[in-house]
């Protein structure tokens, strides 16, 4: 079976996760700069087999666009451009920041560790995630 891919693409770095082959379980994959994110993803792509790739929506607490929403879009035009054939899921990714930086607290990270930007990208991107195939199962 097809793996599903989720983005949480930001200004400097995008953080990246990946179902197992049975799309069950959420794991992170990695974190890129996020002017080489298209690049790795056609590497990845031309490895791997993706079904659909999730791509997180900010939004503000009322459900309007964030700030970051122009950078996203143009991620995702540039993204239908190099992959015109992967179907897309938009995603809300309001708290997955926050969630990392809680799941980081609660694993016991050193706040060192903790101060790993590219880590809470990846682990927002896990939950992310996680959180679609929960409610895919529903």
């Amino acid at each position: 079976m097809p793996r599903i891919l989720a983005i949480d693409y930001g200004i400097k770095r995008t953080g990246i996760a990946v179902t197992d082959e049975l799309q069950i379980i959420a794991s992170g994959l990695t974190t890129v700069p996020s002017d080489i994110a298209i690049a790795f993803l056609k590497d990845y792509f031309s490895k791997e087999d993706v079904l659909k790739v999730l791509i997180g929506e900010p939004k503000q607490m009322d459900g309007s666009p964030s700030e970051s929403t122009p950078v996203i879009e143009k991620f995702v035009a540039d993204f239908k451009i190099a992959f015109p054939e992967m179907p897309i899921v938009r995603v809300d990714e309001r708290f997955t920041s926050k969630m990392a930086f809680q799941t980081m607290i609660d694993s016991g990270l050193k706040k060192k560790q903790r101060q790993n930007k590219a880590l809470v990208d990846e682990i927002a991107a896990t939950i992310l995630l996680q959180d679609y195939l929960t409610r895919k199962m529903i």
